[in-house]
């Protein structure tokens, strides 16, 4: 998409923290990321004046990701409809990872090109790996102006041939049956997040509650211990893993990204030995 999207030099705009691969792919097309934190006192919510503040004349994009990888943040409708302003003021265009769309809890998804006037600035990007549990399947899909898409599909067509016949016939039926199973997934994924969210904080490691995905990011700086040294010390001594905030850019430091996309009872244990490494540090 961004060798497609870009000119050397152009600039793209990425609330942190975020997925890891996002300033890299951004790199790799020629272009520079620039890097806007989100702080744990706005539930990881951009500040709309802070992306205003990073657009200069070089910045051809702002990329988002809601619900958000690593800290579970949903962007709320209020926030999306100013940056949706923001944009068409400064003729910008948005690319939106929602491929945890389906996995929103007690708030409100906005599909960001769904906002007047915004199909036509934005790029959409959604995949089948989360919400059906596909997740070694590797099939998504991206949805777009004509021009930016054709031009995706001339870069694609020289990389990668085509999704797996395989892939695709399991797309096609979690389309036509998973709903039911995504609903049963969400309700155990909501158990699991309510665990962990009550869980974490009952220890002292603060933990806003996430509204989105499968992951919760909870704050380490109370330990005295950096991100890096929790997690090590973590995986060493008790053998919980959890990834060290500062992967997902410097706004992630001091914060852990904590997966609760495994069983209710390895969550329990997993609790328990969190809680025993916080006594004895």
């Amino acid at each position: 998409m961004f060798a497609a999207l870009l000119n050397p030099d152009d600039e793209v705009i990425i609330p942190t923290p975020c997925f890891v691969s996002y300033q890299a792919e951004i790199t790799l097309a020629g272009g520079v990321p620039v890097e806007v934190p989100t702080f744990v006192e706005d539930h990881f919510v951009p500040r709309i004046e802070d992306i205003e503040a990073a657009i200069t004349p070089k910045t051809r994009a702002v990329f988002i990701g809601s619900p958000s990888n690593p800290t579970g943040a949903v962007y709320p409708r209020e926030f999306l409809v100013k940056l949706a302003a923001l944009v068409e003021k400064h003729d910008l265009i948005v690319i939106s990872d929602e491929i945890y769309d389906r996995l929103v809890y007690d708030t409100e998804h906005v599909c960001f090109p769904s906002l007047p006037g915004m199909q036509e600035r934005t790029v959409l990007m959604g995949g089948f790996s989360k919400a059906y549990a596909m997740t070694g399947w590797r099939i998504g899909f991206t949805a777009g102006p004509k021009e930016i898409v054709d031009g995706m599909v001339r870069v694609h067509q020289y990389s990668i041939m085509s999704a797996p016949t395989v892939s695709q016939y399991a797309a096609l039926s979690a389309l036509m049956i998973g709903e039911p199973f995504v609903q049963d997934m969400l309700r155990e994924y909501d158990r699991r997040r309510k665990l962990v969210v009550s869980g974490l904080n009952s220890i002292g490691l603060k933990t806003f509650e996430p509204k989105g995905a499968f992951y919760a990011f909870p704050d380490l700086r109370s330990t005295g211990l950096s991100d890096d040294e929790f997690c090590n010390r973590l995986l060493r001594e008790e053998h919980v893993a959890m990834v060290p905030g500062n992967a997902f850019g410097d706004a992630g430091l001091g914060f852990a990204r904590v997966s609760y996309a495994t069983s209710y009872e390895k969550l329990e244990e997993a609790i328990v030995r969190i809680e025993r490494f916080v006594k004895r540090i």
